[in-house]
């Protein structure tokens, strides 16, 4: 036996049901664009790091300082960086920072800091690093730590 055909008033024509083949292509070609954009800002923001610092110790040095040791690597050794890192007191505020010059190197470099805080710290941490190193930071004015 044959089909029968639907009431037109009732349920609409029947080729209006099925989505046209150029809706499918534009919906595939915008999925596979936000698929692209999803991808690029992941590796951008989870990807690797162009330079990166990494606590290695600390030493509390009194209640108004901390002496912290960190490794720097980074992707081009021969640019110097800069290195912000923080004493942390024991409720977890930030009782010191300090700027570290990283001059240009061959490999990883271990430096060293002392911060200064304004009461007493448990530890001393890598806030982060980078190339953007500013003006009142040189290799002729390099804080000794």
């Amino acid at each position: 036996m044959g089909e029968r055909p639907l009431p037109e008033g009732r349920y609409g024509r029947s080729s209006d049901r099925r989505t046209p083949q150029r809706v499918r292509i534009a919906l595939l070609v915008a999925g596979v664009l936000v698929g692209g954009v999803l991808a690029f800002v992941g590796y951008r923001n989870l990807g690797t790091t162009p330079i990166e610092g990494k606590q290695t110790a600390y030493e509390i040095l009194g209640n108004d300082a901390v002496k912290i040791s960190f490794e720097v690597a980074r992707d081009q050794p021969e640019r110097p960086a800069v290195c912000i890192v923080r004493a942390r007191s024991k409720d977890g505020d930030e009782v010191g920072r300090r700027e570290v010059l990283i001059p240009p190197s061959e490999s990883t470099l271990i430096e060293s800091a002392v911060i200064k805080t304004s009461r007493p710290a448990i530890t001393g941490v890598v806030f982060g690093c980078s190339y953007q190193v500013p003006e009142y930071l040189s290799s002729t004015t390099r804080p000794s730590g």
